[in-house]
């Protein structure tokens, strides 16, 4: 569980950025690809602390491999 405001951020912009990208037709292993590429940016800046970014690399893990993130809604028929 994420407890600091600032990592609570950056996990709300990946998870909205992942929902973004599989609603334009990206799937697990592009998204996989861009979260550690989002991670590593975190390394490289030092922008949180590394315990909080290892924490944030496992909710937003969670996040990806729980398929009712991303599960699509069934339309309704269309009754003429």
């Amino acid at each position: 569980m994420l407890r600091d405001t600032q990592t609570i951020r950056y996990y709300q912009r990946i998870t909205d950025a992942l929902a973004e990208q599989w609603n334009r037709g990206y799937r697990f292993d592009d998204l996989r690809l861009y979260l550690d590429g989002y991670l590593a940016a975190l390394r490289h800046t030092n922008a949180i602390e590394p315990y909080l970014i290892h924490r944030l690399e496992e909710e937003a893990t969670r996040y990806l491999y729980d398929p009712s993130n991303f599960a699509v809604p069934e339309s309704e028929p269309d009754y003429y």
